[in-house]
């Protein structure tokens, strides 16, 4: 007798093919058969038409901290994916000796838009090294399924110490770092990652310390994916890391490079369509590069005590070193509004925000009085105002202590362009950040938002490639074995939904993290079902208790 039966689903088996209806049975976890008459089960669901696909598998994650006190990686199981990879951009807390753990925390305050608070409260250390760091979460258990990067900036502090935002290893150093990568590597992590994006920045707007790499680093460190024959280079580039650079680690690995984040600016609308255009020229050398990209604009929540898109200014960095408490006198500061105006005078490619001011809104005030101006443009109030609109927005934070939200999209604004990279066969639908920016902006439901407004609305593309992009491609990119589609013998990772209603619904605000911090999230629309493992963790839109967690730690990977 099988565990579970779905009868009468439309099925979509992730690998791109046609749609068929049929009944899916599961046994042990696993999909037992597709078909007809399949015999009797200990629980039946009938789906009565509706879409029966692989579960989500969210390749881009910051789920590194939080999953050690929320094990079903909320809201991400909720939203579909029962697959999460974590540690990118080389954000990871493993490797950690303890005194540099609130280091690694500071940092992730300020590059992920995290809590320092709920990282203090909630963070479970126990482990040290990148293998002990697996086995917890394999002790501990996990809601999705979990993949886990060895991450570039972890594995430098833990070296390098103080030192790792400041200056180049030495030849015995990197040494060092190449055994963590290899240990990391053998105990089971899925790949490698790093970045090197000028806006990712550390507490006091000191550099992430795998920016202070050389190119030697670089390559020993990579070489190890090499060397063992497996494993993913994962990379975030920045301006001066060329699609060249890294084909030439493509080629001495023979490893798979995915690059992000290309995103799409209007004030440099062909970049992201030229390094495209470089992956294909490697690819067709027979590299194993990938670009990923976002289905969602790049929209940040924000106020000026933790302003992300600002703080890629040079300017900022004096508000980077001034207490809280100094904080308005130096925004208040003629001088200093000045050289931000210089600054923003001259559009730079990697800055997150230029100068878009119709694109920048109020969307909470602090002072209930000010109720009226939320959803207002800030252009347009600077205009009404006869103010410069950073005068503005400045004097505005001003006058609410510093707590007014802003919220901006800086990048993939324009949906034409959007339709050719999600359309791009050298892409691959990423970027959730899932687990991180919190207070900034949600996009943890990225799949059933590209199932909703890019297929049912837009019409870009069929349900069944849509559903690929988001299941099968991904598990094929990563080597993540036996999951991505529907066909007997593969784990039983489901998703049950509605092709007619489906979609992300809007972000709101909770206040659930350890110390009460706050962060945005999002619910789904037209979400029947979802299953991990073969077991239920969400029922008609709402996430199922779970007395277990059904998740698997990802230790095994395709060469």
């Amino acid at each position: 007798m099988h565990d579970l039966l779905i009868k009468n689903a439309r099925v979509y088996d992730g690998m791109g093919s046609p749609s068929f209806v049929a009944d899916l049975a599961v046994a042990g976890g696993r999909i037992a058969a597709v078909g007809s008459d399949l015999g009797a089960a200990r629980e039946t669901v009938d789906a009565e038409g509706l879409a029966l696909a692989p579960g989500i598998i969210d390749n881009h994650t910051h789920y590194d901290a939080q999953i050690t006190w929320d094990a079903m990686a909320t809201p991400s199981t909720a939203l579909g994916v029962t697959s999460v990879v974590i540690g990118n951009c080389g954000f990871t807390i493993a490797p950690a000796r303890p005194q540099h753990r609130d280091r690694i925390m500071r940092n992730l305050t300020q590059v992920e838009g995290m809590s320092l608070a709920a990282l203090r409260s909630g963070i479970h250390w126990d482990f040290e090294s990148f293998p002990e760091y697996l086995n917890m979460l394999e002790r501990q258990g996990t809601g999705p399924n979990v993949a886990a990067f060895v991450g570039h900036s972890s594995v430098r502090t833990y070296v390098l110490g103080d030192e790792a935002s400041s200056r180049a290893a030495t030849p015995g150093e990197i040494d060092a770092m190449r055994k963590l990568v290899a240990e990391a590597m053998q105990a089971g992590a899925i790949g490698f990652s790093t970045t090197t994006a000028e806006a990712h920045n550390g507490e006091g707007g000191v550099p992430m310390p795998s920016r202070l790499a050389d190119k030697n680093e670089l390559m020993t460190l990579t070489g190890v994916l090499g060397e063992q024959r497996r494993g993913t280079f994962m990379i975030t580039k920045g301006e001066k890391t060329s699609i060249a650079a890294l084909e030439e680690i493509g080629a001495q690995t023979g490893r798979p490079v995915v690059i992000a984040a290309l995103l799409h600016d209007n004030l440099n609308p062909d970049g992201v369509f030229q390094d495209l255009r470089d992956i294909a020229a490697a690819r067709a050398r027979g590299r194993s590069l990938i670009g990923a990209v976002a289905c969602t604009p790049l929209t940040f929540e924000f106020s000026l005590r933790s302003p992300y898109p600002l703080e890629s200014f040079v300017t900022w960095q004096r508000a980077f070193r001034a207490t809280p408490e100094q904080l308005p006198s130096v925004i208040a500061d003629p001088s200093f509004r000045a050289q931000m105006k210089e600054e923003l005078a001259v559009p730079v490619k990697t800055r997150a925000f230029n100068g878009e001011w119709d694109k920048l809104f109020i969307c909470q005030v602090a002072d209930r009085a000010n109720a009226e101006l939320e959803g207002g443009n800030v252009g347009h109030l600077a205009a009404l105002a006869k103010k410069h609109p950073l005068d503005w927005m400045f004097d505005f934070a001003l006058s609410e202590r510093l707590e007014t939200v802003f919220v901006s999209t800086l990048k993939n604004s324009d949906e034409g362009a959007l339709t050719r990279m999600l359309r791009d066969p050298n892409s691959m639908i990423s970027l959730s950040d899932a687990g991180a920016h919190l207070t900034f902006f949600c996009d943890a439901g990225f799949g059933l938002h590209l199932l909703g407004h890019w297929v049912r609305e837009r019409g870009i593309m069929s349900l069944e490639q849509a559903l690929q992009k988001i299941t099968s491609h991904p598990a094929q990119v990563f080597g993540i074995r036996e999951r991505g589609h529907l066909k007997p013998g593969a784990w039983a990772d489901l998703m049950l939904f509605d092709p007619s209603t489906v979609a992300r619904g809007r972000s709101r605000r909770i206040w659930d993290l350890p110390s009460g911090a706050s962060r945005l999230t999002c619910d789904p629309v037209g979400l029947h079902g979802v299953w991990i493992n073969g077991t239920r963790v969400v029922h008609d839109n709402r996430a199922v208790a779970q007395s277990s967690t059904p998740g698997k730690l990802l230790r095994e990977f395709s060469a």
